[in-house]
């Protein structure tokens, strides 16, 4: 067993390809994190969940599952920005 369940997670982000973009984007930024960590450089931004887990994608679901990472979907009616301004 899984926890958190993926059914579970679609339903808070919506698709496969959103749970996927998600929480592969994050896994990375806390690959990044741990990977800093002896640097003391502290640009990344630490798990957002006490977990049990050692790998960056698992911690990552958790943290969907948590609603400590939320997706953030584009607002369709604002225009693009124009950089020949």
């Amino acid at each position: 067993m899984m926890w958190p369940q993926v059914e579970g997670l679609m339903d808070k982000v919506g698709s496969k390809f959103a749970l996927c973009t998600l929480a592969s984007t994050r896994a990375r930024e806390i690959n990044a994190y741990f990977g800093q960590l002896g640097e003391g450089l502290g640009s990344m931004v630490p798990p957002q969940v006490t977990s049990m887990a050692r790998k960056p994608l698992s911690i990552s679901f958790e943290e969907i599952a948590v609603d400590k990472i939320v997706p953030v979907r584009p607002d369709p009616d604002a225009a693009p920005a124009d950089d020949a301004a």
